[in-house]
């Protein structure tokens, strides 16, 4: 069984607030700015984690956490 090294979130823009999304656990955020989103981000996947045996989630331990932005096409 290959553990995994990294979380991987997107985040994207909502009507009023940015939204992240962790892909391999359930983990859903919001923040009224990037730097917001990705802070409630960080301390979701801490609180998620904490306690549980990674190696069930199929997790290696120290997971780093990748972060993708979905960006609306901007037209000219």
């Amino acid at each position: 069984m290959s553990l995994q090294h990294t979380i991987k979130a997107i985040i994207r823009k909502g009507e009023s607030h940015y939204v992240a999304e962790c892909v391999e656990i359930a983990v859903v955020t919001q923040g009224k700015t990037l730097d917001e989103t990705i802070k409630n981000l960080q301390e979701a996947v801490e609180l998620h984690l904490q306690g549980e045996n990674l190696t069930e989630l199929g997790l290696a331990p120290n997971p780093t956490l990748i972060v993708t932005m979905e960006l609306e096409p901007v037209h000219a």
